[in-house]
C-alpha cells in the first residue's frame, strides 16, 4: 500500500481514552450509521491485547491525497493474537470518484474493466462501519486509512469518522528508529536506517513474502505482522491502550 519512504517518527504522545471519546462522539453524531458505530464502543484501555477484538484493514487508492484521490478497493479481516479469521475476511473493489491513472493501475493492478460494474463507496459505507464497530482497527500507516475513510464519511454522511487504530508501522518505528538515524561514521561503514515498509518489516520476523498492493492480501499481511510484533516484543497481556492511537 505504501508508495513512498516515510520520514522519521514523531514522539509518542499520551494515548487517547477511546471509550470516552467514542461515547462523546455517539452523543454528537447526527447520522444514524455513525451513531450506531460510535455506540458500539471499543475495548477498555486496560484490555489485554490478547483479548482485544482486532480488525486488520487496508485500502488501495488512486493516489495519496484524500482530498483529491479516491478509494478503489478495501480489504479487511478480523483476528486476534492466536488466529486470523480468514472465513470472515471481506474484499471489495469500488468505483472511484476520480479517474484511474496509469500510475495507480501499475500499483494496485485494478483496471477500468475491474471497476466498470463495481459499486460506489457510498453503497458500502454501512457494511464497512458495521464490520469496524466495536473493534480496534489495525493498519500499516494510519494516515491512509484514517484520512480516506474520514473524507468518505464527510462526503456521503456529512460528518467525519474517528476510530481507534493500532499502526504496525508506528510500532516498527518505535522499535527500530528510536535511536535515531545512523551517524556519518555508521553510514561510512554501510549502516542504513531500518525500513519500516510493510514487506521489509515482515522480513525481520521471517514472515512470507506476499505480492503487495492488494487490499485483502495487505490486510492479512498486517494482521500477521502485529501477531509477530506482539510475540517478539510485547507481553500478550500488554494494555491495548499502550499500542493504540
Amino acid at each position: 500500500m505504501i508508495r513512498f519512504t516515510p520520514g522519521a517518527p514523531q514522539p509518542v504522545s499520551a494515548p487517547p481514552d477511546w471509550p470516552r471519546q467514542l461515547a462523546r462522539l455517539a452523543e454528537q453524531a447526527q447520522h444514524p450509521e455513525l451513531q450506531a458505530f460510535y455506540q458500539a464502543g471499543c475495548p477498555t484501555p486496560d484490555c489485554p491485547l490478547e483479548d482485544a477484538p482486532l480488525l486488520a484493514l487496508d485500502i488501495e487508492t488512486t493516489g495519496l491525497n484524500p482530498q483529491r484521490d479516491a478509494i478503489v478497493s478495501l480489504g479487511l479481516v478480523p483476528f486476534n493474537l492466536r488466529r486470523i479469521q480468514c472465513r470472515q475476511a471481506q474484499y471489495q473493489v469500488v468505483k472511484p470518484s476520480s479517474e484511474l491513472s496509469e500510475e495507480s493501475i501499475t500499483f494496485h493492478r485494478i483496471t477500468h474493466s475491474d471497476i466498470q460494474e463495481a459499486p460506489r463507496i457510498a453503497s458500502i459505507i454501512e457494511n464497512l462501519l458495521q464490520a469496524m464497530a466495536g473493534k480496534v482497527v489495525v493498519v500499516h500507516y494510519q494516515a491512509i486509512e484514517r484520512g480516506f475513510l474520514d473524507q468518505v464519511c464527510r462526503r456521503h454522511l456529512g460528518e467525519g469518522l474517528q476510530f481507534p487504530v493500532i499502526d504496525t508501522m508506528a510500532l516498527e518505528a518505535r522499535l527500530h528508529r528510536g535511536s535515531g538515524e545512523p551517524n556519518w561514521f555508521q553510514r561510512f561503514l554501510g549502516k542504513r536506517s531500518q525500513s519500516i515498509r510493510l514487506d521489509d518489516s515482515r522480513q525481520r520476523y521471517h514472515l512470507p513474502h506476499y505480492q503487495a498492493h492488494h487490499a485483502l492480501t495487505d490486510a492479512i499481511a498486517t494482521a500477521e505482522l502485529l501477531q509477530a510484533q506482539a510475540l517478539t516484543h510485547y507481553d500478550p497481556k500488554v494494555r491495548v491502550s499502550s499500542l493504540w492511537s
